[in-house]
């Protein structure tokens, strides 16, 4: 597999937009690609799981955790649900737990830590609005783009020969 972001910076760097360089992988699939999906939520990950039950091929899911790893906003079986429907990855500004298992899933997972602590399931967490973390405001509609290179997003989608 090429380098896919640092192509996409040499061919649209004026439509691009980096995020700091805070994220670990966690899933197997280290590529991915999709139209964002945004939700926001703090130590309770009930709208991702929602989130991920919903159809998401050619989808990412963007977290907004508030950067918070005392609880993991996404464990195997989230994990599982969100590979099961499609989604091509998910980034969260927050934790994860069941790291071995979703290191196995053919599923694009960065996170800023693992925490085995689990979240409160309270109904709470707000859906597609625009989101603000690692330097980068995100909406949701917008395209991100992720590798072992790092993330970025693009108001439109960006043509590569990879897709």
């Amino acid at each position: 597999m090429m380098d896919l972001l640092p192509d996409l910076c040499d061919e649209h760097p004026e439509k691009v937009k980096i995020l700091a360089p805070i994220f670990k992988d966690f899933g197997a699939q280290t590529t991915f690609w999709g139209k964002v999906v945004t939700v926001r939520c703090f130590e309770d990950n009930s709208r991702v799981r929602e989130l991920v039950a919903t159809p998401g091929t050619g989808k990412v899911l963007v977290v907004d955790g508030g950067g918070s790893v005392n609880r993991a906003l996404m464990g195997d079986q989230v994990a599982a649900t969100a590979m099961e429907n499609g989604w091509a990855g998910v980034v969260i500004n927050g934790a994860i737990r069941d790291a071995a298992a979703i290191s196995a899933m053919a599923l694009g997972v960065k996170a800023l830590a693992a925490s085995p602590m689990k979240t409160e399931k309270r109904g709470l967490g707000e859906t597609d609005l625009a989101v603000t973390f690692a330097g980068v405001t995100i909406n949701a509609g917008d395209y991100l783009y992720a590798d072992i290179n790092g993330i970025l997003v693009s108001q439109e989608a960006l043509s590569h020969p990879s897709f």
